[in-house]
């Protein structure tokens, strides 16, 4: 034979095996697509193919969906073009009123139709706060059929974080709500979304690459099929938001000098669980807000093997605790009570002494900084805004 012939004959060969390993995975995908609509143990009603119409017809879904599916305009709307520039000029501290804000409106439309409505409001507003179309870029996942949580659960444990982002999935429930995907639930679609920026950094090309690659394996094994942004979009978006957290991250310290000898370290321990701080494992004090957090921390500023101190430094995280708990305020009197207990006084970074006209001035633009983080729909405190300063 020529070389020509021995040429075709192979050329010929690997075509044939082309065709016959198509033909293969698309016979495989067609039985994975058909052992996921008629599995056996799909027991629940609401699975059964004679019951599919009547998940079509809770359709009146879309009261919910829209704040998803049109949310991306409202997203760059809300207040990180303008608040960057107004922000980052002088306020060094803020606060923020509406804490429970968003989360309290949709109850008093509600009020007629009682328990069954505020459940489904408890649920909207909990899914809305894991995947939350302000802060972060949304993933729509088409399924190809109603899913159960309890098999889709353990793949979307797979993806929780890129790089330090997290990622959170919600889903449409049959009964027409967007909640939090659950052992017992079954679902018509789904929603992914990974926070777009945090306290340190943005989202960038590298960890959105790997979110998509990792997002696409995860359709596949439940079913789904995802719809991925462009990329230049979510990295401008990404950048916008993360100039806003950098702009407003402030925390606000004062500190307390003793008059005298250096405190020593037992001492202190004692006067300080008496004005009621918490020791933390790692040697933390910190003020708790009777919820389960803490209003403002203390340190010594030595190390733990040091057994005495001349100064201690109260420190406010500003954009973590909301208006109404006053945390700059608790701490001035939790400085000022200290001040009697300890023989000490209170004064700034540079050691001079803090009137209480100087306090007055620094509460007020604490004051601005929360209406700041309101106008920018991000309250101090508030879910949203722990999320970003994390």
């Amino acid at each position: 034979m020529t070389d020509l012939q021995i040429t075709l004959f192979g050329a010929g060969g690997v075509f044939i095996v082309g065709v016959f390993s198509y033909n293969k995975w698309q016979e495989y995908k067609a039985k994975k697509s058909v052992e996921r609509a008629f599995s056996t143990d799909h027991d629940d009603v609401l699975m059964r193919e004679g019951d599919a119409p009547a998940v079509e017809a809770q359709e009146p879904v879309l009261r919910q969906e829209p704040r998803f599916d049109a949310a991306p305009a409202a997203k760059a709307e809300p207040s990180f073009g303008a608040p960057p520039a107004a922000v980052v000029p002088d306020a060094p501290v803020h606060a923020e009123p509406s804490l429970g804000d968003t989360a309290a409106e949709p109850a008093p439309a509600a009020a007629a139709p009682a328990a069954p409505v505020q459940e489904v409001s408890a649920a909207s507003e909990q899914a809305t706060s894991l995947v939350d179309p302000l802060i972060d870029c949304l993933l729509p996942l088409s399924l190809e059929a109603p899913v159960r949580g309890d098999k889709i659960l353990p793949v979307l444990q797979t993806l929780r974080l890129v790089g330090n982002k997290p990622v959170h999935f919600i889903g449409l429930h049959v009964n027409g709500d967007w909640e939090p995907i659950t052992h017992g639930g079954v679902y018509t679609k789904m929603q992914g979304g990974v926070q777009l920026a945090s306290r340190s950094t943005a989202l960038n090309e590298l960890e959105y690459s790997e979110l998509v690659t990792r997002l696409r394996g995860v359709a596949d094994e439940i079913g789904a099929e995802p719809e991925v942004p462009d990329m230049m979009e979510v990295m401008a978006e990404a950048r916008t938001l993360h100039r806003f957290v950098a702009g407003h991250d402030a925390q606000l310290g004062v500190n307390l000098h003793t008059n005298g000898a250096p405190w020593a370290i037992s001492t202190l321990l004692v006067a300080l669980e008496k004005q009621g701080f918490d020791v933390r494992p790692d040697g933390r004090f910190v003020m708790p807000d009777g919820d389960g957090g803490h209003l403002f921390s203390l340190s010594t500023n030595v190390t733990l093997a040091e057994e005495t101190t001349p100064r201690l430094t109260l420190l406010l995280d500003v954009p973590c605790v909301a208006p109404a708990r006053d945390g700059f305020g608790a701490m001035v009197a939790c400085a000022k009570a200290l001040v009697g207990r300890l023989d000490a006084t209170i004064v700034d970074d540079y050691n001079q002494a803090l009137s209480d006209a100087a306090l007055a001035e620094i509460a007020g633009q604490v004051q601005e900084f929360y209406q700041e983080m309101d106008a920018a729909d991000i309250p101090a405190g508030s879910t949203r805004a722990l999320r970003l300063f994390s």
